[in-house]
């Protein structure tokens, strides 16, 4: 797979506009990323600005926190796709995960799964907020719920990416599941040995730097 299909191209700023989402589509196009990765609110955009290209339409699901009720993310993953999203990055219960409250946490993905049909899910685990251990649970939980991916980060927290969580991921999922580095992949070398270590897509503002 050529460097430039591993990347989801992203602009998640609260502050983005119109303008700033066609060009992140452009930009798209002229490098042939996998996706364009942005808030729900530009999806119809996104599409329009992508019709006739591979590119997918990404979009961000209980951003950037995870602590909506399933039923209202639940409800924004079914509005997203019905909108023309083709992949849901979802953020997971992160308060629920550290009660080890488990069943929520899977139960929550499988129902976001479901919203979901054929489209691709990623869950987003925010391990800068969690233990190896707590990554780990995360990893399993994700499994089990059969979603598409398991994500490391927003961008949104207090780190993002790192070499171990991606290698810890992983060790974890084996071939179970498709991992996603996203936040503070900004050089060719972090992105090489990120795909090295094990991920199968990178979420970053920086793709045309990388690329």
């Amino acid at each position: 797979m050529k460097p430039a299909k591993y990347i989801d191209h992203t602009l998640l700023k609260p502050e983005a506009s119109t303008e700033q989402i066609r060009k992140l589509c452009e930009e798209a196009k002229e490098y042939d990323f996998k996706s364009v990765c942005i808030n729900p609110c530009n999806i119809e955009l996104a599409k329009k600005e992508l019709s006739g290209t591979d590119v997918l339409v990404c979009t961000v699901i209980g951003f950037p926190l995870g602590a909506m009720t399933t039923e209202a993310k639940v409800f924004e993953t079914k509005d997203a796709i019905s909108k023309g999203a083709d992949e849901i990055d979802m953020v997971l219960n992160i308060g629920r995960l550290k009660e080890h409250d488990l069943a929520y946490v899977t139960k929550e993905i499988k129902a976001i799964k479901d919203a979901c049909g054929e489209k691709t899910l990623k869950v987003i685990i925010e391990t800068c907020l969690l233990t190896d251990e707590e990554k780990i649970d995360a990893c399993h939980c994700v499994m089990e719920a059969k979603a598409d991916f398991v994500k490391t980060s927003t961008g949104f927290s207090t780190a993002g990416a790192t070499f171990h969580d991606v290698e810890l991921m992983k060790k974890t999922v084996g071939d179970k599941c498709l991992i996603k580095a996203a936040g503070g992949v900004r050089s060719k070398e972090d992105f090489a040995r990120m795909i090295e270590l094990g991920a199968n897509r990178i979420g970053t503002s920086s793709g045309t730097k990388l690329i």
